[in-house]
């Protein structure tokens, strides 16, 4: 599956899918919470409905909206053809299924083969607002939406619900409380290498380790924007592409755009130097 979880992301993930609860992941960017939807999606060979959240996302984004295009072409081709019909009836026929847009939310409740129930994955919850996030809390409750002029609809299959968070602000609890929740950490040493050969297998063995080292190093260093695993791969795959078989002080500064994403940063470890990086994470981690 190209997903290398460790045993207390295993267990909260068979959790939810026993339980039927929302896991909400909570950590910094580029730790793989994505990720686990993916995973997850791939597992079941379910469809992944993603709804990225912003902000001022309201439920015209995320829930359903009309086709107005459609609805004023209905209108202007009634008009043509003289179709006599009372404005009741007219205004009924705008409000059909077919003029319908569904977005994520409401077209994760419409599954209905219990073996594969969709992927819901509500990405960056956090970077949206305070209302946003009462009614997702009441959609989670009831996994139901109205729609004034079609009735409710509810999931005959309730989706396997995935929230992400980079914790730019503080979740509310009643949310929380509806969700199995869990902490997604920057991976150890040893796991971070695993991850890197699963992505990259053309890596050599002793340039996975290198770089994983380096980039626990990098953690280190109280950067404005730590690499995540998706740097360290991103990483690997720049320097497998470039034939290297081991990082050097040279290969480190050509390519360090692939892990190092903030000026500030750059300055930071030129300031320590790359040769001294190199060496001190060689040596913490035997790489």
């Amino acid at each position: 599956m190209e997903y290398l979880a460790d045993l207390k992301i295993a267990t909260v993930a068979f959790l939810a899918l026993s339980l039927e609860k929302p896991l909400l992941l909570e950590g910094d960017a580029g730790v793989g919470k994505t990720e686990l939807a993916l995973a997850l999606s791939r597992l079941f060979g379910s469809d992944l409905i993603r709804l990225q959240c912003y902000e001022g996302i309201d439920s015209t984004q995320a829930v359903y909206d009309w086709d107005y295009a459609k609805q004023l072409l209905h209108l202007r081709a009634t008009e043509a053809v003289g179709v006599q019909t009372d404005r009741t009836s007219l205004e009924a026929e705008l409000y059909e299924d077919r003029y319908l847009v569904e977005r994520p939310l409401l077209r994760s409740l419409g599954y209905s083969d219990p073996s594969r129930p969709p992927v819901l994955l509500i990405d960056e919850l956090d970077r949206a607002d305070d209302e946003f996030e009462a009614f997702l809390l009441e959609l989670l409750s009831t996994f139901e939406i109205t729609i004034p002029e079609l009735g409710t609809r509810r999931a005959l299959v309730k989706p396997i619900v995935i929230l992400t968070s980079n914790r730019t602000r503080d979740l509310h609890d009643a949310l929380k409380r509806r969700c199995l929740y869990l902490w997604v950490d920057h991976p150890a040493f040893e796991r971070e290498v695993e991850i890197i050969r699963l992505h990259v297998p053309d890596a050599s063995e002793v340039l996975s380790a290198q770089i994983g080292a380096i980039v626990q190093e990098f953690r280190r260093q109280g950067l404005v924007k730590p690499p995540g695993i998706a740097e360290a791969i991103d990483w690997a795959s720049a320097l497998t592409s470039l034939s290297a078989v081991e990082v050097t002080p040279e290969w480190l500064e050509m390519t360090l755009g692939a892990v190092i994403k903030y000026r500030e940063d750059e300055e930071r470890l030129a300031s320590i130097g790359v040769g001294t990086l190199i060496k001190q994470a060689f040596a913490r981690f035997g790489a």
